[in-house]
């Protein structure tokens, strides 16, 4: 049976913890901040744990684990 491919867009974006939990950016701070008010651009700043229901779907994109 061939090696499974992990997908290149979960590589960029997601980082694996040491307990196993899926790291990810927060969305909505590319561009168009002058119109969310300085709470919401505090507020996402940094990085969040993936929810369960979604690691599954990570997982399955990245077979062998992410470094």
């Amino acid at each position: 049976m061939p090696k499974l491919k992990t997908k290149s867009g979960v590589k960029k974006r997601f980082t694996l913890t040491a307990t196993g939990k899926i790291k990810h950016g927060v969305a909505g701070k590319r561009h168009r901040l002058i119109s969310h008010n300085a709470k919401y651009i505090r507020q996402n700043r940094g990085t969040e744990i993936l929810s369960d229901a979604d690691t599954k779907t990570v997982m399955r994109w990245a077979p062998y684990g992410l470094k």
